[in-house]
C-alpha cells in the first residue's frame, strides 16, 4: 500500500510538473503573438502613414481619416494587451489589499494619537 503511495504521488508530481509546463508554454505562446502583433501594427501602421505623408499635402495630413487604421487597430492591440498581461497589469495583483491595509494603519495610527 505504501508503494502505491508513493507511485500514485509521483504520478501526480509528473502531471502537475507537465501541467506547469504546457502552462507555461501556453503563456510564452501568448506573450509571442503580443510582441508580433504589436510589431506589425507599429512596422505597418508606420508604412501606411509613410506613404500617405507622400500624397497628400500636411493640411490633410493630420486628419482623422489619415490616422484612423492607427486609432482603431491600436484599439485592438490594447485588447490583445489586457488579454495577454490582464487587468492587473496597472495597479498589480495585491494593490487593493495593500490599499486597505494602509488607510487601516493611518486610523489605527489617528486613533493612537
Amino acid at each position: 500500500m505504501n508503494n502505491n503511495h508513493n507511485i500514485e504521488s509521483s504520478n501526480e508530481n509528473a502531471y502537475s510538473g507537465q501541467e506547469a509546463y504546457d502552462n507555461a508554454k501556453k503563456r510564452v505562446g501568448q506573450l509571442k503573438g503580443f510582441y508580433w502583433h504589436l510589431l506589425s501594427y507599429i512596422v505597418i501602421n508606420m508604412v501606411i502613414l509613410i506613404m500617405i505623408s507622400r500624397t497628400v499635402d500636411s493640411a490633410h495630413f493630420w486628419t482623422f481619416n489619415v490616422f484612423s487604421t492607427v486609432f482603431y487597430w491600436g484599439i485592438g492591440i490594447f485588447f490583445h494587451f489586457m488579454g495577454v498581461f490582464g487587468k492587473n497589469v496597472f495597479l498589480g495583483k495585491n494593490w487593493e489589499d495593500k490599499k486597505v491595509q494602509e488607510y487601516l494603519e493611518k486610523e489605527e495610527k489617528q486613533n493612537w494619537e
